[in-house]
């Protein structure tokens, strides 16, 4: 079976016809196929009917129409004659549609030098074959005939009602499709290869080096090219209306798909997007990233209680006091989310303010903050997603209430998706944090709302073995740490791409963060992180305020009970786990002995 993007279920179709070439293509083509149905395609964000994609055959684009053969009036090479509703019109050609298509995306594909052949008779062609045609799944191949539109649309670039009946060979209707083709295809695309075509004809799916920059217009270097896996798209275009439940390990690309959905709804809000998360840093990290994309004015980014704040000042309800002899912040934070729930419940701050609501790190969230998400969402669009990953919850976790999400509003029964495979780390780090957490990383049944806690799969990315040192002495770590960042920088590691993460309590960061300057390495303090472009300082960050970010070198300093062999406590292990699997490509742990 064909994988379909958005899934079938999800699609809006234009037409029955369209439904039935849906239909045929997901079941009549091999798990190999790729078909996508009226996505934008490339730059120009045209819109064909149909995209399908073989490693062995090529790429082909597909235009559906429902005419009956007394609807044609006429035609020709260049326009169609049609009578409907409203009286006769004329069209331009289905054929010449998918022409013009196809060309397009031929030309965006031949400036990748990586697609084309390079030399030779056939030097700046592409490596595969790409073909265009057209369907009448309402119009019989004998009406076709009779009615001459040979003379219009070549015979062979056609596919008729009675070559598409839900009865007929899959292997005669996979040759009706090829034969649109000119020429034929004798090797097979690789895998980067395929991304690489995905990358230039879908640049919404793009990832570019960095979270920062995903989704940025200008691309990364040909041999940096990374999008969206097929699972995370199909899921990303398939969300369509109403509450969404992803249940996604670390490294599943959670994120990824929030930015894209938030982009997407972007496109027809009339009201704002609210995107919420519990990570200060992370807030401010998506915030850049709508900025740079400049749908700040529409997309609003928050971490919780700065949402919380931003409402009671916005409608006077008023801010708590906060207490002299308080010796931390728990007590004023409740009060104020306290204080938001009740203004709503009396109608002093509004309900349904935004189009759209996207939780990233659903799982931090109380039940209480949830209920009162809910409730600002407008019914008449009633989006909601949100993003949840048990294992990474590490607040509060012990006292954390077990619920159920239709307890606070969320109609997610039916509607969730589990994302298993982890993206961000490599095999070696990735296996290394699931040895240090594999006590709260345990399959469990699922809850009442279908979502199990599940061990996180590896793409399979190779790279070095974690890295764990062992120092006599605090300056010896401290020293030690700002040698690595030197070492790493010196083989060509930007300072921007390394972070140092650490228990909130460690008692040398305070010694690592003043050493650092003293090798001459620039540093930033998650508090004061922009995430701009060009702040090329290596970050240093708690442990509970890295969840979602990532690095390619990651360095955790205290880690010494690991070091000693000591099963750790439940939250100690979830923290550790997080903070390992911010590592994109090196991880290194050290502690003192």
């Amino acid at each position: 079976m064909a994988t379909l993007i958005p899934s079938i279920g999800s699609c809006t179709f234009a037409s029955d016809g369209e439904r039935r070439v849906a239909e045929r293509l997901e079941q009549k083509l091999e798990d190999d196929y790729l078909c996508w149905y009226d996505v934008p395609l490339g730059p120009a964000n045209g819109h064909p009917d149909f995209i399908v994609f073989h490693p062995r055959r090529g790429l082909l684009i597909l235009e559906v129409k429902d005419w009956r053969r007394d609807r044609i009036v006429g035609a020709d090479r260049q326009h169609f004659v049609i009578h409907g509703a409203g009286g006769t019109v004329s069209v331009q050609n289905p054929l010449e549609q998918a022409r013009h298509y196809a060309e397009a995306a031929a030309d965006v594909l031949k400036r990748d030098p990586q697609l084309v052949f390079a030399s030779g008779r056939e030097a700046g062609k592409l490596l595969f074959p790409w073909g265009y045609g057209v369907v009448f799944p309402n119009l019989m191949r004998k009406a076709f005939d009779e009615g001459e539109l040979a003379e219009v649309i070549a015979p062979d670039r056609v596919i008729c009602k009675d070559e598409m009946l839900e009865t007929g060979d899959a292997e005669a209707f996979q040759q009706r499709l090829w034969q649109m083709f000119r020429v034929r295809f004798h090797s097979a695309l690789s895998l980067p290869q395929i991304d690489r075509v995905r990358w230039h004809l879908f640049p919404e799916v793009r990832i570019a080096p960095r979270q920062a920059e995903l989704f940025g217009d200008d691309g990364p270097p040909p041999d940096l090219m990374r999008v969206l896996d097929l699972q995370q798209e199909q899921l990303a275009r398939s969300l369509g209306e109403g509450h969404r439940v992803i249940h996604g390990c670390a490294g599943s690309g959670k994120t990824l798909i929030l930015g894209y959905r938030a982009a997407q709804l972007a496109q027809a809000a009339v009201k704002p997007i609210l995107v919420l998360c519990y990570n200060e840093s992370l807030a401010r990290r998506i915030a850049r990233v709508m900025a740079d994309r400049g749908l700040d004015g529409t997309v609003h980014t928050h971490h919780f209680h700065q949402w919380c704040r931003a409402q009671l000042v916005a409608y006077h309800a008023g801010l708590p006091q906060r207490s002299e002899h308080q010796d931390d912040n728990d007590g004023f934070f409740a009060d104020m989310v306290e204080r938001v729930i009740r203004g709503v419940e009396r109608g002093i701050i509004p309900a349904a303010q935004y189009d759209a609501v996207l939780i990233d790190e659903g799982h931090d969230f109380k039940p209480e903050w949830l209920k009162l998400v809910v409730q600002m969402i407008d019914p008449k669009t009633n989006s909601l997603l949100v993003l949840y990953d048990d294992a990474q919850s590490i607040y509060n976790d012990e006292k954390r209430k077990k619920f159920s999400f239709k307890s606070v509003g969320i109609q997610a029964q039916g509607r969730t998706t589990i994302l298993k495979v982890n993206y961000r780390n490599t095999d070696a780090i990735l296996r290394f944090a699931r040895d240090v957490a594999q006590g709260i990383l345990k399959p469990q049944d699922a809850d009442e709302d279908g979502v199990p806690l599940i061990r996180p799969q590896s793409a399979g990315r190779a790279g070095p073995e974690p890295q764990v040192v062992n120092l006599p002495s605090l300056r010896d770590e401290a020293d030690f740490v700002a040698r690595r960042l030197q070492e790493a920088h010196r083989d060509g590691t930007p300072w921007r791409d390394m972070a140092v993460i650490y228990r909130d309590y460690h008692r040398d960061a305070r010694l690592i963060r003043a050493m650092l300057p003293k090798f001459g390495i620039p540093v930033v303090y998650f508090e004061d992180a922009t995430y701009a472009a060009d702040e090329d300082k290596v970050t240093v960050i708690t442990m509970h305020s890295c969840k979602g970010l990532e690095f390619p070198l990651v360095v955790i300093p205290g880690a010494d009970r690991l070091r000693a062999g000591e099963e750790l406590p439940p939250q100690e292990a979830k923290l550790l786990y997080v903070a390992m699997t911010r590592a994109t490509r090196e991880l290194v742990v050290c502690g003192v002995a």
